[in-house]
């Protein structure tokens, strides 16, 4: 009898449980921001414009480590050295062994690495993620004009493919699907995807998304997801190609009408399409008549909005994208011949954004948006550094831990003890992962200094990990 029940069970478990965790441990590629810019403005170099142009602030506001440091309000920036050679002689140091530096001074070292990556980082790969936009950062436009930007944005975004100048990821977002923009959106997408699509001769558009926003009803969803796989049919394209993203954005894309959380309907509606979803937070604010001062995406109701992002997608593997800050690192005064105070309002202002900037991104990450929105070339400075500094700053006592975590749970398993803390070392992989996935840690250094390796993090699960190493 107990023979039965066991075999009955074992039965049910394959059949209703094995099958029930749909998401996704790959350690691929994320990218950790978006670049938004106006269908109008797009080029096929824009990419690599807007890298030149946030080297060139950095260079201007932030113009050595110590300093860089100081803009962003890294752990005891103010220690650091203000004296051109004195920071001249710190960076030759580090420089010569920036490990013995790291002991000895680690604001010092984080600063210095910070600084480095980026610049190098805004050199090599300044933008991940740009999305060519045709809503908000577009306007309403006749719709002569808009064909001819639908159609010369698609011909430049072509020709940055062809000439490998594009970023890793890229997309276009068209205009709402509610009922006053519906068929202008839908030309917009028609122009766009038939003339790229013939333009880059059989190229992949694997990494290619169309964004749709302000959705409201599911069924928004799935009529994109249908004109999508008609344009493949077209077009001789793989099913599936052509890919989704989401924008959450409005009270019903969260509680729809018959109170119901819909998230999971839509990823439903778009057929395999679905991979990311971005976070609105002012027009979702706005829709609460929440006054414009105090409109910001770290509001109590965007954080109501992201939890339920992210217990209703991420278990999915969608990727999820926090929102923006929209105070910009513009210098108020223009020209070449700037009295002194006016330089140095320059350089307040813009190092003042950049930590509204840096600060934003450090909450999100700390609240599991490993990606959120930039919209000027000179965020990307604060963006890769609160991204690198995020992960390095934290990085040596995160291994430790997870040394530690691997070393008590394999002394337990081979004594027939129980290791009951596994959530928390699950916490440290997933910090590694993400890490690695955003190019913030170096697989070498992971593998260093917690004694895994890349596929071992891949795997998310402590319990496998501690019967590998028992």
């Amino acid at each position: 009898m107990m023979s039965n029940l066991r075999n009955l069970a074992d039965q049910l478990f394959e059949k209703k449980l094995l099958q029930r965790d749909s998401s996704t441990t790959e350690l691929s590629r994320h990218p950790v921001h978006v670049v938004y810019g106006g269908a109008h403005l797009f080029k096929a170099n824009t990419p690599r414009k807007l890298g030149d142009l946030a080297l060139k602030a950095t260079q201007e506001f932030a113009p050595n480590f110590a300093e860089f440091a100081r803009a962003m309000w890294l752990p005891e920036a103010d220690a650091l050295p203000s004296e051109s050679e004195s920071i001249k002689s710190l960076e030759r140091k580090l420089i010569d062994d920036e490990n013995i530096v790291k002991s000895q001074n680690f604001p010092a070292w984080l600063a210095w690495k910070v600084y480095s990556r980026t610049i190098a980082k805004l050199q090599s790969e300044p933008v991940e993620d740009f999305r060519i936009d045709f809503e908000d950062g577009y306007g309403l436009r006749s719709d002569d004009e808009e064909d001819h930007h639908a159609f010369t944005a698609s011909s430049e975004l072509a020709s940055s493919i062809l000439s490998n100048q594009i970023s890793p990821f890229y997309g276009f977002r068209p205009k709402a699907f509610a009922p006053e923009t519906f068929k202008r959106a839908v030309r917009t997408l028609d122009i766009f995807l038939e003339n790229l699509i013939e333009r880059v001769q059989g190229r992949s558009l694997d990494r290619l998304v169309v964004t749709l926003p302000k959705i409201r009803k599911v069924q928004e969803v799935e009529i994109l997801a249908e004109l999508l796989r008609s344009i493949e049919e077209r077009n001789q394209l793989r099913d599936g190609t052509l890919k989704i993203e989401l924008m959450i954005e409005t009270p019903e894309a969260l509680i729809d009408f018959e109170g119901k959380i819909p998230l999971r309907k839509m990823v439903e509606a778009g057929q395999g399409r679905i991979v990311t979803a971005h976070f609105g937070a002012f027009d979702y604010t706005a829709s609460f008549g929440i006054a414009g001062i105090y409109q910001h995406l770290r509001h109590d109701a965007c954080n109501f909005a992201r939890q339920i992002m992210q217990v209703a997608l991420a278990p999915l593997g969608i990727r999820l994208s926090d929102s923006v800050t929209i105070e910009m690192p513009i210098p108020p005064h223009k020209g070449d011949h700037l009295s002194a105070s006016q330089i140095l309002e320059n350089k307040l202002a813009v190092q003042q954004a950049w930590r509204k900037h840096f600060n934003n991104i450090t909450f999100s990450l700390k609240n599991g948006f490993y990606q959120s929105w930039d919209l000027h070339p000179s965020q990307l400075v604060a963006r890769y550094a609160a991204v690198y500094t995020f992960f390095l700053q934290a990085f040596n006592d995160q291994a430790a831990r997870l040394k530690n975590f691997i070393a008590k749970a394999t002394q337990a398993s081979l004594t027939g003890n129980t290791f009951d803390d596994a959530a928390s070392a699950n916490g440290l992989l997933n910090f590694f992962r993400q890490g690695l996935i955003c190019g913030a840690l170096d697989e070498q250094e992971v593998i260093e200094n917690t004694g895994l390796t890349a596929e071992d993090i891949k795997t998310l699960d402590f319990q496998q990990l501690v019967q590998k190493y028992s």
